[in-house]
């Protein structure tokens, strides 16, 4: 009798990992398998669906970052101040939530910077914590990064300067400080740079901010009963999702488009969700940019997907619409595109943008293997958490590196981890062993390592300096999923 209670309880218990297994595999989209939060004795009731749907409520005209004045600008040195803030937002009518900003109450202001040009920038923290404030995507020295290591205290005023080396490119600024990012981000620290260069200029892309050329921040956020940001409350250890998407803070966005072609600089700045967006129409986006720059031609992508942290520039053709579409997250709409009756010509779309040779393997390269693993708040680099004391890594400026990443599975399934490197750009050189899709053969600082994949990348160190590499899901990179290398 003893025996068959045991049987009984055997079966049973592979019948429910059975069931887990069949959960995470209809869920990993949204990067998640048998509830971490569970394993580990938290629940949360704020757990959003596999299919979020944003709060119902009226559409608004999308909310457009503005252009932040320099304090200073010549030929050769622009200058700006960027302030973190407290601030409130009514993202509802009648309804105010506290929240983070640049310069204002909720998300930042978009810095213009020329190639070649000193961009000095003077960052003031009028919080009550440290922050940081990184420039993600930006070619820099150490110093000048805004990592963990480069804190400015509540109340405190830090200078940094850098010369700007890189293409024109869509870059963004956020927190980095440690123990606090993932917070901060999720209420509101995030901004944008627009680096410019001549070649871009020459190209006649849709380029007029506000009219033909829009940025489309996009989060994923969860509301208390009282419109509030309650980070604690949402929060998971394999990565905090919100069932409401916000736009540049707009709830239920939508653009009126007056032109035939429209540039929208896509942004993932969420703390852990991956987008998958397409059309409503089933047309066809041309992609003309990645993290880091300009693609050598445009290429037609029906589906793009975005980890935390990338990057992707899409132009739309509405020259035949006569009805509203929108740009979908799955069944989740994003943001709506209104064509008024009459558009005008104002830019264009190459067939050729820029000349970027094809990546290949460097020789006399440095080669290093980074290992992720993760199960619930164990998330590793090479079996290790950070320690701000160590450094993990070391390399020699301008020596070519090939560093393969790869993503290792648990028993109980794996997840995505979206990769993030500070201080530079680097080219896919194979995902999986295959040649990366097209739109992703530009300059990158953010991949996605797939469950059980590999991803190859080669760049190149320009600067000196302690840099960042880790997971840009923000709660893995908070539990230490993260790295430091020295520059020499």
């Amino acid at each position: 009798m003893q025996l068959k209670k045991w049987l009984l309880v055997g079966i049973l218990g592979i019948g429910l990992t059975g069931m887990g297994i069949s959960y995470y595999q209809g869920t990993r989209a949204n990067q998640r398998s048998i509830p971490r939060h569970v394993m580990m004795g938290r629940q949360s009731s704020t757990q959003p669906a596999a299919a979020p749907t944003t709060i119902k409520t009226p559409a608004r005209p999308l909310a457009v970052p503005p252009l932040l004045k320099p304090t200073q600008q010549t030929q050769r040195r622009v200058a700006y101040t960027v302030i973190a803030r407290t601030g409130t937002m009514a993202f509802r009518a009648g309804q105010t939530t506290k929240t983070l900003g640049y310069n204002g109450n909720y998300l930042g202001p978009v810095l213009q910077v020329n190639r070649g040009q000193i961009l000095a920038i003077t960052t003031k923290n009028t919080l009550t914590q440290a922050i940081s404030f990184h420039w993600h995507g930006a070619i820099l020295p150490g110093k000048a990064d805004g990592g963990p290591h480069e804190t400015v205290a509540a109340g405190a005023t830090k200078k940094v300067a850098f010369k700007v080396q890189q293409p024109a490119a869509t870059l963004w600024f956020h927190p980095h400080a440690m123990g606090s990012t993932a917070k901060q981000v999720y209420q509101g620290l995030a901004g944008l740079i627009y680096v410019r260069d001549q070649a871009s200029q020459r190209l006649h892309l849709p380029q007029t901010y506000g009219v033909n050329d829009f940025p489309v921040i996009i989060q994923d956020r969860q509301f208390t009963k009282q419109h509030q940001f309650d980070y604690d409350k949402a929060y998971q250890t394999d990565g905090t999702l919100g069932s409401t998407l916000l736009v540049n803070g707009t709830l239920n966005p939508y653009l009126k488009v007056t032109t035939k072609l429209v540039r929208l600089r896509l942004v993932n700045g969420s703390n852990a969700r991956n987008y998958q967006l397409t059309l409503s129409n089933h047309q066809a986006m041309q992609q003309i940019a990645d993290d880091g720059g300009l693609l050598s031609r445009p290429v037609a992508v029906q589906r793009l997907r975005l980890s935390p942290g990338e990057r992707a520039e899409v132009v739309i053709d509405t020259a035949k619409l006569t009805q509203p579409v929108t740009v979908m997250n799955g069944q989740q709409a994003v943001l709506q595109l209104r064509p008024t009756a009459t558009r005008r010509q104002l830019g264009q779309l190459p067939t050729k943008l820029v000349s970027l040779p094809a990546a290949r393997t460097p020789k006399l390269a440095q080669k290093r293997t980074l290992t992720f693993s993760s199960m619930g708040h164990m998330v590793t680099i090479n079996r290790q958490t950070f320690d701000p004391d160590r450094i993990d890594l070391t390399a020699q400026r301008n020596r070519p590196q090939i560093w393969t990443l790869k993503n290792l599975s648990g028993m109980m399934g794996g997840m995505s981890h979206p990769f993030h490197l500070h201080g530079v750009q680097f080219r896919i050189l194979s995902v999986n062993g295959t040649r990366p899709a097209a739109n992703e053969r530009g300059w990158k600082d953010t991949v996605a390592l797939p469950p059980d994949g590999v991803v190859k990348i080669t760049f190149k160190f320009k600067n000196r300096g302690i840099y960042m590499y880790h997971c840009h899901n923000l709660e893995h990179e908070e539990q230490g999923m993260m790295g430091q290398i020295k520059v020499s």
